[in-house]
């Protein structure tokens, strides 16, 4: 994609501090990870203050009753591609934490739950639009600032947009996931998948020795496999970003008392991949495990099935949103920025998949999911200048 000279942005840098402190103080901890915790109807309400004050049209869904997204809109002219910048507005819990959510400001840094993960690239996003709108540049294409809910369990909120953008009720050609990445260019991260496998026994009393199945025992064989496969996965070469693919025993439950033979017992493994592993690629190995397994004693009775499956993610850095977003950092940073792949899975994989050119850029901080978490708000104002230029690059 060729690039044009655009103008420079400027952020208000103690406006960007109040929408961010805004965001922060209000509870939008996930009820799915903690049951009773408010989820998102409230930062809902104080989003679309802030982008409506931004000079935003917002529109609000709920893929579910209650967890709402909330989506602000900068029109173009007509005839330009659209982007979205998302950002999700829920958390993880808040125990361990000292005053979760007095957004306090201490040496350029704001502290308090979901300021790193990811309320200082929301309040980001927001300057960006607003900075758009204030130096009235002209774009071609609009420009989206999508809020959504439940990043941190199931996704439900990005999900949701590009379901709506499948049935046409939603437009967007590219989109920036702001996910914190320190302003480094992020082409690449992990996905995961979530397998439960069961062994079963035959439940009797502990003295019963000649009739009872121990599902527990049944289960050390598959564990002793799976290690063997732990140790296969990480010697393989890997993603050149990213590194091998890695999996762990996470949950194993099994057992009815002390002297019964265990008639069940329950494994839940997370497998980490890396591009251009599939869930049927890891579904092959695991039953080709279990499939050896019983081969081995045909009486065994094991079983293994997916609960939940997401997709890595993987662009380049030459792809069009991509490049905007590094020619934009350059101007902003005076400098390119580094080219990375995360760990962690982020929603810029169910955008990628559904055919929505992507990339990930956030603001740097510390402390996600962690008992003291923390933004800096410099790499906030940044990381805003960069989703203005590149957004007035991308939709002109």
């Amino acid at each position: 994609m060729e690039h044009y000279a655009i103008m420079t942005f400027s952020v208000d840098p103690h406006r960007l501090t109040a929408v961010l402190a805004d965001l922060v103080s209000t509870d939008s901890v996930n009820p799915t990870l903690v049951p009773g915790a408010p989820g998102e109807a409230a930062i809902a309400g104080v989003t679309t203050r802030h982008m409506r004050e931004a000079g935003l049209t917002v529109d609000r869904y709920e893929p579910e009753p209650g967890r709402p997204n909330v989506v602000g809109r900068l029109p173009g002219t007509g005839g330009g591609s659209t982007l979205m910048l998302n950002a999700h507005y829920d958390t993880v819990g808040v125990e361990g934490m000292e005053d979760p959510f007095a957004a306090r400001v201490e040496d350029g840094r704001l502290y308090g739950r979901g300021a790193y993960d990811m309320k200082g690239a929301l309040a980001a996003c927001i300057e960006a639009a607003r900075l758009l709108r204030d130096s009235g540049t002209r774009l071609a294409g609009d420009v989206l600032v999508a809020a959504v809910a439940d990043e941190e369990y199931a996704s439900l909120g990005t999900a949701d947009l590009v379901a709506r953008r499948a049935r046409g009720e939603l437009d967007f050609d590219a989109a920036i996931i702001t996910e914190p990445t320190s302003l480094d260019l992020c082409v690449a991260h992990r996905g995961f998948t979530w397998i439960e496998i069961t062994t079963r026994g035959r439940a009797v009393h502990g003295s019963r020795y000649r009739d009872g199945i121990d599902a527990n025992l049944r289960m050390g064989r598959v564990l002793h496999r799976l290690e063997a496969l732990i140790e296969a996965l990480l010697a393989r070469p890997g993603h050149p970003l990213l590194g091998p693919p890695s999996m762990h025993a996470a949950l194993v439950e099994g057992g009815t008392g002390i002297s019964t033979y265990s008639p069940r017992c329950t494994l839940r493994i997370e497998r980490r991949t890396v591009p251009p592993e599939t869930q049927a690629s890891v579904e092959g190995e695991i039953s080709r495990l279990l499939d050896d397994l019983r081969a081995e004693d045909p009486s065994l009775e094991v079983e293994g099935s997916t609960f939940f499956h997401r997709e890595p993610f993987e662009t380049t850095p030459e792809a069009p949103i991509a490049a905007c977003v590094s020619h934009a950092a350059r101007r902003v940073l005076g400098r390119d920025p580094a080219v990375i792949g995360d760990a962690p899975w982020m929603d810029s994989a169910l955008t990628q998949a559904a055919g929505v050119d992507s990339v990930v850029i956030g603001p740097g901080g510390a402390g996600a999911h962690a008992d003291v978490e923390w933004v800096d708000l410099d790499s906030c104002a940044r990381l805003a200048e960069i989703l203005a230029e590149a957004a007035a690059d991308y939709c002109r």
